[in-house]
């Protein structure tokens, strides 16, 4: 069960993402359907908690707020990034979404259910990455939305992979440096490329990165 600390957690960071998304909703009804994405997203991962131990909720707040804030994505983007783990983790369904929250809304959560499942059915992460690559790419043929914001996910997963299990991390890792940090590049999101590679090389290559960073500060 959550604590009060633990809402008090989730009010403060959702706080930001409201602050940051009044300047990219175009009316009081979009900055509403924030709310509102939130609001449902936070009920159906209620007392569910991430590896690191926070509240669950405080993922898609996470990957909403990169979407609006590093991206400049608006409304529906940040509506679809709030609810992007629903379809896929609770009980509810894509229908259930539309209902709620209209059918692109919907389309956009319904596309990154799929990256994720299409992604979590791969066991070889090696000579699969060109096919999933693929895989990504032409789902920019529906919306490019969909992979801006599994952009935004996959940057915090490895922001915080160091809570995950190594046969996950490795896993993780491999399919940010051959599938999603050149999808970063070719869509010109050249700074969430550079963290993504530079996570890698911290995990996978630990004793070049520390002499990378030693030289870096000498320079300094």
């Amino acid at each position: 069960m959550f604590t009060d600390e633990d809402y008090k957690l989730i009010d403060e960071e959702f706080l930001s993402l409201k602050e940051a998304s009044k300047k990219r909703c175009a009316s009081r009804e979009e900055y509403e359907l924030v709310i509102k994405a939130f609001e449902f997203a936070n009920d159906a991962h209620r007392n569910v908690r991430r590896r690191s131990g926070d509240p669950y909720i405080m993922h898609p707040i996470a990957v909403a707020k990169i979407v609006v804030s590093e991206i400049g994505l608006g409304c529906k983007s940040i509506c679809a990034a709030l609810l992007h783990d629903v379809v896929e983790d609770t009980d509810f369904t894509v229908d259930d979404i539309r209902r709620n929250f209209g059918d692109k809304i919907a389309s956009l959560v319904d596309g990154l259910t799929k990256i994720k499942t299409a992604l979590d059915g791969n066991k070889d992460t090696t000579s699969l990455q060109a096919e999933n690559f693929k895989r990504i790419l032409l789902t920019l043929n529906d919306d490019v939305r969909i992979v801006l914001i599994k952009l935004a996910d996959r940057l915090h997963n490895v922001r915080t992979i160091e809570f995950m299990p190594e046969y996950k991390r490795d896993k993780i890792l491999s399919e940010t440096m051959y599938i999603f940090a050149p999808l970063a590049h070719r869509l010109g999101l050249y700074a969430i490329k550079t963290e993504m590679e530079n996570i890698w090389l911290k995990f996978r290559e630990p004793e070049a990165y520390a002499d990378i960073q030693a030289r870096l500060e000498h320079m300094v």
